[in-house]
């Protein structure tokens, strides 16, 4: 079931990329999000370049996505204590499904949740989710605590990007046709969230498996 309300309809912001406005909130997940990042704390991850990731992250699930020296890994073993990433929370699975199910996708069983704790004036450059094996499962992006601008370009990486604001609560799906679509996370401006403080969380399902 929801754990939010649906306040707008679901919208195509762009060739099967859905926007489903408010479908949950930080409120709701604040819970099993504290639990997995005290059984696999957030961490700065460096890139193969040798820099840091802007953003925090952890994982949960089945796979773990990790960034080194060496490139990027889905790894069933959280690197740096050497332990099984923490289960996803049962709540979180049903709210991906039900996610994906509102864009079309009845059958989608992420076996990976990557999380990204992000500061404010944090980002992410514009890149493609293109280290899974199986491109026929969506993505499933929820967002939670400080709002901030997600950048879509789809196939063509020039121009400037279509910017879309996402707030506490927003999910994004998006696959088929826009499954390999390059998008980036504009920084974050100041504020405070209620829930989430001078943070932004995002939580990512995917099946990479």
């Amino acid at each position: 079931m929801r754990q939010g309300s649906l306040l707008s309809l679901p919208e195509e912001v762009a060739a099967d990329v859905w926007l489903l406005p408010q479908f949950t909130s930080a409120q709701a997940l604040w819970g099993d999000l504290q639990a997995v990042a005290a059984q696999a704390p957030f961490r700065h991850m460096m890139t193969h370049t040798g820099y840091p990731v802007a953003a925090a992250m952890t994982n949960c699930g089945e796979l773990g996505w990790t960034s080194d020296v060496n490139g990027y890994a889905y790894r069933p073993q959280d690197p740096v204590n050497g332990k099984p990433w923490p289960v996803i929370p049962p709540a979180w699975l049903s709210l991906a499904r039900e996610a994906a199910a509102v864009a079309g996708y009845a059958d989608f069983q992420p076996d990976v949740c990557l999380v990204n704790r992000y500061a404010v004036g944090a980002g992410m450059g514009r890149h493609a989710d293109n280290s899974e094996r199986d491109f026929s499962q969506p993505i499933v992006s929820v967002s939670l605590g400080l709002p901030t601008r997600f950048a879509w370009w789809g196939d063509e990486p020039a121009g400037a990007g279509r910017n879309l604001l996402l707030q506490d609560g927003d999910v994004l799906v998006w696959g088929k046709s826009a499954r390999l679509g390059f998008h980036a996370v504009r920084p974050v401006p100041a504020g405070r969230h209620p829930v989430c403080g001078e943070f932004r969380f995002n939580l990512t399902f995917r099946k990479a498996g």
